[in-house]
């Protein structure tokens, strides 16, 4: 009888931690901000091919939005193979850049490069070194919009950057009839929503109508949202929800949150307009040129394409690390992710989430930067 019960005892012991691992798992990449969970990520991630390399322990990481849905996948394929737990919060780029100068992070995403007074402060952090953007996954900024009886909408710079100026505040506005003479438009007032916080998709985004269309968007541009009116809302993940629920609705975000949501086709001067998708952010994405100096390759990137079936309001977001004196307790383990995610298995998470991968040629600089990471 007492063999019987340690037996018992031992069964329900191994159970228990089994649940407690697979609970932990699955905590590290669900920890959404607004975004979603790592569960809800489409298409299967492969990280059989991880070189673990002596990683352990946690990594706490924070930042851009924008990417939260390909991380949220890279994660849970990663922690299973390697044991490793990671929890990115995703809660803006701003966010991110802050707290990876402040010490707390291992590193951060951003879907802007470090600014000079930015990589000043990283080298209070980074003892011997500064802090680097390493691109790591590219995509379309969509405009999705919530116009009852609208299925297809074309916009061209001037009239976006005229709606969330709050110059144009009606659906059925001549401008946008122009764009659109064969859609019935209704007598509908505009809402459009923007992010409340620092982000870098608000850059990117404002980068846009600043190559545009100058004249009508005379703002300097940056993480923070300068245009009066419209709505603000938390994040990708809470501007495509206020779109989606909200009838007039039209927001920015990245085209991994436009699940059941209409988006806008872009008229660049090409001879049809583009609608956002991984190939036509990957036609703009690809003329990118790498403009950092020494291990840092953040990019210029081409807003004003005129080019065939070239989207132009794209992002790259930037993974944000120490090239030299990163923390001894979590460099083997930022090292192992990091290579996971530039490495080919990694980068094919990205089309199967609605992302874009980041080119041949960069990827492989971004490869070779991440091994001499000390």
């Amino acid at each position: 009888m007492k063999l019987q019960r340690k037996n018992r005892l031992r069964a329900l012991s191994l159970g228990a931690i089994a649940v407690t691992g697979a609970l932990a798992l699955t905590a590290c990449g669900s920890d959404d901000n607004g975004g979603k969970a790592s569960g809800n990520a489409s298409g299967s991630a492969n990280a059989s091919s991880a070189k673990c390399d002596g990683a352990k322990g946690q990594l706490l990481a924070d930042g851009s939005s924008a990417q939260k849905n390909a991380i949220d996948a890279w994660v849970k394929a990663f922690s299973q193979a390697c044991g490793v737990q990671i929890n990115y919060k995703g809660g803006g780029s701003g966010a991110g850049v802050t707290s990876f100068n402040q010490g707390q992070l291992a590193f951060a995403g951003s879907d802007s490069a470090l600014k000079p007074e930015e990589v000043t402060a990283s080298k209070k952090v980074c003892s011997g070194g500064q802090g680097i953007d390493l691109p790591m996954v590219g995509g379309p900024i969509a405009l999705g919009y919530n116009v009852p009886g609208v299925d297809n909408l074309v916009l061209d710079a001037q009239t976006i950057a005229k709606i969330f100026d709050s110059k144009i505040k009606n659906w059925n506005d001549p401008a946008i009839k122009k764009l659109n003479p064969s859609a019935k438009l209704p007598d509908l007032k505009i809402q459009a929503f923007h992010r409340s916080e620092d982000s870098g998709t608000t850059d990117n985004f404002t980068k846009y109508l600043i190559a545009t269309t100058p004249a009508n968007w005379k703002y300097s541009g940056g993480k923070a949202w300068q245009a009066q009116g419209g709505q603000a809302a938390s994040g990708s993940a809470g501007v495509a929800q206020g779109v989606k629920q909200n009838s007039g609705a039209i927001g920015y975000f990245e085209l991994s949150y436009a699940k059941d949501i209409n988006t806008v086709s872009i008229a660049t001067g090409a001879k049809t307009p583009v609608k956002p998708s991984v190939e036509s952010a990957t036609a703009d994405i690809a003329a990118a040129k790498v403009v950092g100096t020494g291990k840092d390759l953040s990019l210029k990137l081409d807003y004003a394409t005129k080019a065939e079936n070239a989207y132009p309001i794209t992002l790259v977001t930037y993974e944000i690390v120490c090239d030299k004196g990163n923390k001894a307790d979590t460099l083997p383990a930022t090292k192992a992710f990091l290579r996971y995610i530039a490495s080919e298995d990694g980068q094919k998470v990205l089309s199967s989430n609605d992302y874009a991968p980041i080119p041949d040629e960069i990827i492989a600089k971004v490869r070779t930067t991440i091994e001499g990471l000390s």
